[in-house]
């Protein structure tokens, strides 16, 4: 392990997060909202603690190694929280304690979008702007952002990028050299990131409200500048707005860099992934609209654009509301629930299991039924006509055992916490799966839940966006012997 090279990474990181500081302490100046002391204060902590690690070891010059890659990526993501939540603990309003402000700057950065404070409607535009960029920035991880800077710096990232990107394929790249693929990803981002709040602005949000929503839905995060989320509009334009760009933003990254590099959009329709996060979405959305309108919750023409929106929003863990889909009638919380576990495809900034570990499994135990008829055959698991390797095929019933296992250990905890099954059961569900609202005493907030569920939580928010093995890998011996 190159601890020296760790920590000099670990310092210009931190360094590089400090300035993310200054553009809501811009905006404090502009609103004269009196929270610039709080963000003067994190901006000061941050940088100097990052150049107290970096400067001595700043001339070190090594290779990362893969474990060094992942180190550095779980350090890096709780360090981050920590001095992320400093603004949170220093303005008088919200003025939060240690473990909630760790709580909400983490479900900002995971993307999970759970919050523990309410009254977000009075909340100043500088905590508001900061809450949505923090999940602008972990939506597609700021190590990607890294890898494209630290190269310049005589650092090579490719360890970095594995450790972080999510899904089961890690060593594909968009192009030869990481610092490009880094570079690709960022564009493509951030092009989606000012299109939506373009389109939130024509749609009718006043400037502040599109961009702050902007980051936090192409970033698949969910956090709203109102209590009300999408819902405070009430308006279908933005709805529509909203529900294009989740949707967009849930798919596949590379298969959006091939379609502004080549210039066409068949070969969407040619990815097996694609369709069937299609297919989810279109299924769930048709039987949520019949059971919504059969039950006469909403107007039949009520029910298709409430039914179209939550199941979007839901399935690919952004967390948006319009409606409070817990109160739905029959099954259908759960079942909208159930669908955040598969999430967005992989290689997007969605959460959950990664809707192609969902499509191999399911491919896998559909061989299996096969084989029982026949078997001396050899039957290979393709996806489209690309036959998919045993040993792939091994790493996802690796995570999929892995991450049942974690959230039933996470579950007991957190009935041994003195919480209700249902709220328990979904908490976890909705912070490892990075999706934000959960059911029962966790439908809109998550503040009223004790300390300990709370850092139990904030725990399984860091497993699911980091895909639990990358951050369970530093728990086992072998990973620190030399």
């Amino acid at each position: 392990m190159h601890y020296k090279v760790i920590l000099r990474i670990l310092g210009l990181l931190l360094m590089i997060f400090s300035i993310t500081m200054l553009p809501p302490l811009a905006i404090s100046y502009g609103y004269h909202d009196g929270t610039h002391m709080a963000f003067i204060s994190g901006f000061t902590i941050t940088l100097l603690t990052g150049f107290i690690i970096w400067s001595p070891v700043y001339r070190v010059r090594e290779d990362l190694r893969t474990r060094d890659g992942f180190l550095i990526t779980v350090l890096f993501w709780v360090v981050l929280g920590l001095f992320g939540a400093i603004p949170f603990m220093l303005s008088k309003d919200p003025g939060l304690s240690f473990v909630d402000a760790v709580f909400e700057s983490l479900s900002g950065l995971t993307t999970t979008g759970a919050t523990v404070m309410t009254g977000i409607d009075v909340l100043p535009e500088s905590i508001l702007f900061y809450r949505q960029q923090l999940q602008w920035l972990g939506g597609m991880g700021i190590i990607v952002l890294a890898v494209a800077i630290l190269p310049m710096l005589g650092i090579g990232g490719m360890q970095l990028y594995r450790a972080e990107t999510p899904g089961p394929v890690k060593d594909s790249k968009l192009t030869p050299r990481i610092t490009e693929t880094a570079k690709a990803l960022w564009y493509i981002y951030l092009s989606l990131t000012i299109a939506c709040a373009l389109g939130y602005w024509i749609a009718g949000m006043t400037p502040f409200d599109a961009i702050g929503h902007s980051f936090s839905t192409v970033a698949i995060g969910g956090f709203s500048t109102h209590d009300a989320s999408i819902g405070y509009f009430d308006s279908p334009l933005i709805e529509g707005v909203c529900t294009f760009f989740m949707v967009i933003s849930a798919i596949n990254f590379g298969l959006h860099f091939f379609a502004w590099r080549q210039r066409t959009f068949s070969h969407y329709f040619q990815d097996p992934e694609f369709k069937f996060y299609l297919i989810i979405l279109f299924s769930i959305i048709s039987l949520s609209a019949v059971v919504l309108t059969l039950t006469e919750t909403y107007a039949p023409v009520e029910s298709i654009r409430k039914a179209i929106f939550e199941v979007v929003s839901i399935a690919t863990t952004t967390g948006f509301a319009t409606a409070d889909f817990a109160q739905w009638p029959v099954m259908l919380p759960f079942l909208l629930f159930v669908a955040a576990f598969a999430g967005g495809c992989a290689g997007s900034t969605g959460g959950g299991m990664k809707v192609i570990r969902v499509l191999l499994i399911l491919k896998q135990g559909h061989r299996e039924i096969k084989r029982l008829i026949h078997p001396n055959a050899v039957i290979p698991v393709k996806l489209g006509r690309e036959p998919i390797s045993d040993r792939i095929l091994e790493a996802v019933w690796g995570f999929f055992s892995v991450y049942l296992i974690v959230f039933i250990l996470m579950l007991i905890i957190l009935l041994g916490t003195g919480l209700d099954q249902v709220t328990a059961w979904s908490a976890v569900g909705a912070t490892l799966n990075n999706l934000g609202p959960g059911l029962g005493e966790v439908e809109t907030h998550y503040g009223d839940l004790n300390s300990t569920a709370k850092w139990v939580l904030t725990f399984a928010m860091l497993l699911g966006r980091l895909e639990v093995f990358t951050l369970l890998v530093l728990f086992t011996p072998s990973f620190w012997k030399r």
